[in-house]
């Protein structure tokens, strides 16, 4: 078996290109909705579609991590994740671009997989949950430095090559990885040890969920097409609600569920799941509205920071960097604090970050300020919550516990995502000249990071401090 140095050296190789893939497009959406001939509030339906399809195969792909090996799934879902990457640089249209763009979604799985990786690696050491907590920071903090990477170079290429050439790269990373991923982790076997019996896998569970999922988006589709009044578009979601219920109903029953609701309800993960979800809202779904408002130009239309693609790239840099900020001073925070309450610092900070983009959104230092305070928050919670949500979990659910903030995180980041698409429409119908959003759509998706990032801090107030 490799030594924990070699593994977290090439895990780190992983996040890295899923930092590019999380960075690269931000600065360049509108120029890639110009390349599509769309407006800006429908590039939103990317990030909704993306986030779709990561709420709906983390839970599986999670459960067969365990079942099978983590690296199984690894590969698996990077294949999947390389080929939506492709079909992205030659896209010719919007519908093949969102399906590209649905298919990369399987990348929000990784994290989670390689943190269970190491919390598997590390069993025995009598320091299990350190060292998978200062691995996942060194991993997100790779994450966060490519991120940067893969900003600055959209940005300085947007105007200097084709976009095909420049959407091939991330996706060139991507098919790099898949090889590194092969030949440089060692496999583990899981549960049953690479083979399935009929039974064991939760077929049933995964249709009810992907139908209560389906069901609610589709109804939050029919509210951008038709109005908030579309009486058809709230029953849609009706009965996406109803679904849902039945399949927690049955995984209550089965032995060998999708989703453990009852590890989920205990005090130990709901606190974690449900800041997840709330987290997602913001460091998802607002990726987007963000980068059209710096887009957008002041004097034609009265608002917004009339940036060009690299200072974007800047934007996007700064987050980022402040991100890494928050992941690596966890660690000192929480002496200081404890683990609880600096988790709930972080939220607040987040909280605090967006509420700011209310009265400050007039300049490019403003803008700068605000995604300053709201990258330390976020790079804390994002470090920790796989971590946190492990090491309250038994040692053959630690896939599924890690796999699920992130799929409560996607989650929360699809339902915002198309909720921002409605509330950045100037009509609520795609029947519309308008090329940018109203202002009032803008204020209103900060409105909405910030009480779901204050959400998120009362939830956290409530983790036991044993699973911290």
């Amino acid at each position: 078996m490799k030594g924990l140095t070699a593994v977290v050296g090439f895990l780190v190789c992983v996040e890295f290109a899923s930092g590019i893939l999380q960075g690269y497009y931000t600065p360049i959406f509108t120029d890639i909705a110009g390349h599509l001939d769309i407006r800006d509030a429908d590039v939103n339906w990317f990030e909704a579609a993306q986030l779709i399809v990561s709420a709906l195969v983390v839970p599986p792909l999670a459960r067969l991590a365990d079942l099978l090996g983590h690296k199984r799934v690894l590969v698996a879902s990077t294949a999947v994740t390389a080929l939506g990457s492709w079909i992205m640089a030659f896209a010719p249209s919007f519908t093949t671009f969102l399906i590209g763009s649905a298919l990369q979604g399987a990348y929000v799985v990784w994290l989670p997989l390689e943190v269970a990786i190491i919390y598997r690696r590390t069993a025995g050491s009598g320091r299990q949950h350190v060292l998978t907590r200062r691995a996942a920071a060194i991993l997100v903090g790779a994450l966060e430095l490519s991120v940067i990477v893969g900003a600055l170079t959209s940005g300085a290429l947007v105007t200097a090559t084709s976009m095909t050439v420049l959407l091939a790269l991330p996706a060139a990373a991507v098919t790099l990885c898949l090889v590194v991923i092969c030949f440089g982790i060692e496999n583990l076997p899981g549960s049953y040890d690479g083979r399935l019996r009929a039974g064991q896998f939760d077929l049933p569970g995964l249709g009810l969920l992907t139908a209560a999922i389906g069901l609610i988006m589709t109804g939050l589709i029919v509210v951008r097409l038709d109005g908030p009044g579309s009486v058809l578009a709230w029953g849609f979601m009706a009965a996406g609600v109803a679904v849902f219920v039945g399949f927690v109903q049955a995984e209550l029953r089965r032995p060998e569920p999708l989703v453990d609701v009852r590890l989920m309800a205990t005090r130990g993960q709901w606190p974690v799941q449900l800041c997840a979800f709330l987290f997602g809202m913001s460091v998802l779904g607002a990726q987007i509205p963000l980068s059209t408002f710096a887009r957008t130009d002041p004097d034609a239309v009265g608002y917004g920071l009339g940036a060009s693609a690299s200072f974007v790239s800047t934007l996007v840099g700064v987050y980022v960097i402040f991100m890494a900020v928050g992941a690596f001073t966890l660690p000192v925070t929480a002496r200081l604090l404890g683990e609880r309450r600096a988790l709930v610092a972080s939220a607040l900070l987040v909280a605090l970050g967006y509420a700011l983009w209310l009265p400050l959104h007039g300049s490019t230092v403003q803008a700068l300020v605000n995604m300053a305070v709201i990258g330390v928050g976020s790079g804390a919670l994002v470090a920790a919550l796989p971590a946190v949500a492990a090491s309250a979990a038994p040692p053959d659910r630690t896939g599924f516990v890690t796999g699920m903030t992130n799929a409560t995180k996607t989650m929360g980041g699809a339902i915002a995502s198309a909720v921002f698409a409605i509330a950045l429409s100037a009509t609520g119908s795609l029947e519309t000249d308008q090329g940018h959003a109203p202002l009032a759509g803008y204020l209103t998706v900060w409105g909405l990071c910030a009480a779901s990032a204050l959400l998120a801090a009362v939830a956290l107030s409530r983790m036991p401090r044993v699973a911290a």
